[in-house]
């Protein structure tokens, strides 16, 4: 592992210490943060996994009510009840607390499943298919919303770990050889100073 090139100097090895002190400091508490997010991130992989078994079960019931309501009403007179048909739907970001850490995720306001067409051309298919469609669109929008903070927290557990990885494998070991370099170059320079010292005594008692 390359070190640092600076001069080996008292006041270096300081700032290399405490350079090392941070780094390892903010590794552990990197760390720490990795593995929180990677819990929550299961968490949340676990959450999209029960809606996307939650959706396809109730695809498994809508799209055949809408098969059965086509063949009573018929396509056309089905389209022509539709067009009248609308709903207002809102979406808005919002944050949401996820690991200590404020993420955007969506917030989607659903209306209520009124059944807007009049009682004279209303059929129980109709009906039938509004409702499970309603609420196959609402366990979509919850889907979202969960996806969305998902993948912001698969963003955050790269990003950490990128942080992680670069303080272990370079920062930190290039500190270490720094600091190591740096008390090997001030004690040998102790000892020669102490053996010249010494030798500049024996001079002087011999004269």
């Amino acid at each position: 592992m390359a070190r640092e090139s600076i001069a080996p100097t008292k006041s270096n090895l300081i700032r290399t210490k405490e350079r090392l002190a941070t780094a390892e400091e903010g590794y552990d508490l990197l760390e720490q943060k990795r593995e929180i997010l990677v819990m929550e991130l299961m968490q949340k992989v676990e959450d999209v996994k029960l809606l996307e078994r939650d959706m396809d079960a109730q695809v498994a019931v809508a799209y055949p009510a809408l098969k059965r309501m086509l063949i009573v009403v018929g396509r056309e007179r089905s389209d022509r009840l539709s067009r009248d048909i609308r709903y207002r739907f809102e979406i808005h970001e919002k944050r949401v607390s996820a690991a200590g850490m404020s993420l955007p995720s969506l917030e989607i306001t659903m209306p209520d499943a009124e059944l807007k067409y009049s009682p004279a051309n209303s059929f129980a298919e109709c009906d039938e298919t509004v409702l499970e469609f309603f609420k196959l669109l609402k366990i979509v929008t919850e889907l979202a919303a969960v996806r969305t903070i998902t993948w912001r927290l698969a963003r955050e557990v790269r990003k950490t770990q990128r942080r992680v990885n670069a303080l272990e494998k370079m920062v930190i070991p290039t500190a270490r050889e720094t600091k190591v370099y740096i008390e090997s170059a001030l004690e040998e320079r102790d000892r020669d100073a102490f053996f010249t010292s010494k030798l500049l005594k024996r001079k002087a008692g011999k004269e």
